[in-house]
């Protein structure tokens, strides 16, 4: 098991950047696919990026080439960089974990508590 807490969170302007991070316990942490999602008030939880042990990285389109994962396995850190915010960006960002580097949006087990990000225009 994994337990994931994210901090980082917080209000900045339109077009200004934040760099959450997400902490886990546990020895495996390596072997996790780490993913941040976030959820914007009246929506659902929608995927933003994902990196898998080997540290291949996957983005949704609405955040490529703004925002960056990484992660230090060695501290058990998730990292993620967020550049040029946007107001839609604004929403409660959680990290998530999977097992194994074969992964699926809709089977992350393991969640934070969430981090709410505020982009104001």
């Amino acid at each position: 098991q994994v337990q994931l807490g994210e901090s980082g969170g917080g209000l900045v302007q339109a077009g200004g950047s934040l760099r959450l991070s997400c902490r886990a316990s546990g020895r495996t942490f390596s072997r996790y696919t780490m993913a941040w999602f976030r959820q914007a008030p009246g929506k659902e939880r929608e995927f933003v990026t994902a990196i898998t042990w080997s540290e291949n990285t996957y983005y949704a389109d609405s955040v490529k080439g703004r925002f960056t994962i990484s992660r230090d396995n060695g501290k058990n850190m998730v990292y993620l960089q967020m550049n040029s915010l946007k107001p839609e960006d604004t929403g409660v960002y959680y990290c998530a974990a999977q097992y194994g580097s074969t992964w699926s949006v809709s089977r992350f087990d393991y969640w934070g508590q969430g981090t709410q990000v505020t982009v104001s225009s």
